[in-house]
C-alpha cells in the first residue's frame, strides 16, 4: 500500500528533482517531513519496484554517445538476460518487444570506444549478438504521470 508520502514523491519528483548538495533534505523541507523519511520512502518504492532509478534523462548524444541496441533472446532466457543487461550502469533502460528482436536497450557511454566495449561485453556475457542501430532522429517521450493524491 502506498502512503501519502510515497504518492507525493512519485507525483511531484518525476521532473524538477532538486539539484543541490542535499536534494533529499530539500524534498523533506518542501514536504514537511524529515530527510530520513524521504530516503526511507524512496527505498521502499525501489524495493516494491515502483521506481527503478533516480537520475537525469539526458537527450541522446548531448553528453557522450549512445546507441539503441536490439537482441533476439530466447523467451525462457528473456528475464535473466534483461536483468544482466540492466546491471550495466551504461544501460539507460531495456524493454521487451513483440518481434524477432525482442529485447531492446539504450547504452550511453563517455565515448565511442567505451560504448563499443560495453556492447561487446554484453555480447560476451549473454552469448547473444547485438544489433546496433544508428540514431537517425531522436524522440523524447515524457513518461510522467499525475497521481490522485486525494485517497492517500
Amino acid at each position: 500500500m502506498l502512503t501519502h508520502l510515497h504518492k507525493q514523491l512519485l507525483n511531484d519528483y518525476q521532473h524538477d528533482f532538486p539539484l543541490s548538495a542535499r536534494p533529499y533534505q530539500d524534498i523533506a523541507d518542501e514536504l514537511g517531513v524529515t530527510e530520513n523519511e524521504v530516503l526511507t520512502a524512496f527505498t521502499e518504492l525501489n524495493t516494491k519496484q515502483l521506481i527503478s532509478r533516480i537520475g537525469p534523462v539526458i537527450p541522446p548524444n548531448h553528453i557522450g554517445v549512445s546507441a539503441l541496441v536490439a537482441m533476439s533472446v530466447p523467451e525462457q532466457q528473456l528475464q535473466a538476460i534483461a536483468d544482466k543487461i540492466s546491471a550495466y550502469p551504461e544501460v539507460n533502460h531495456n524493454y521487451e518487444r513483440e518481434h524477432l528482436f525482442n529485447l531492446w536497450f539504450v547504452v550511453i557511454a563517455s565515448d565511442a570506444e567505451h560504448l563499443f566495449d560495453v556492447i561487446n561485453e554484453i555480447e560476451r556475457e549473454t552469448s547473444l549478438k547485438a544489433l546496433r542501430l544508428p540514431m537517425l532522429d531522436d524522440f523524447f517521450i515524457d513518461l510522467g504521470f499525475k497521481l490522485d493524491l486525494t485517497n492517500a
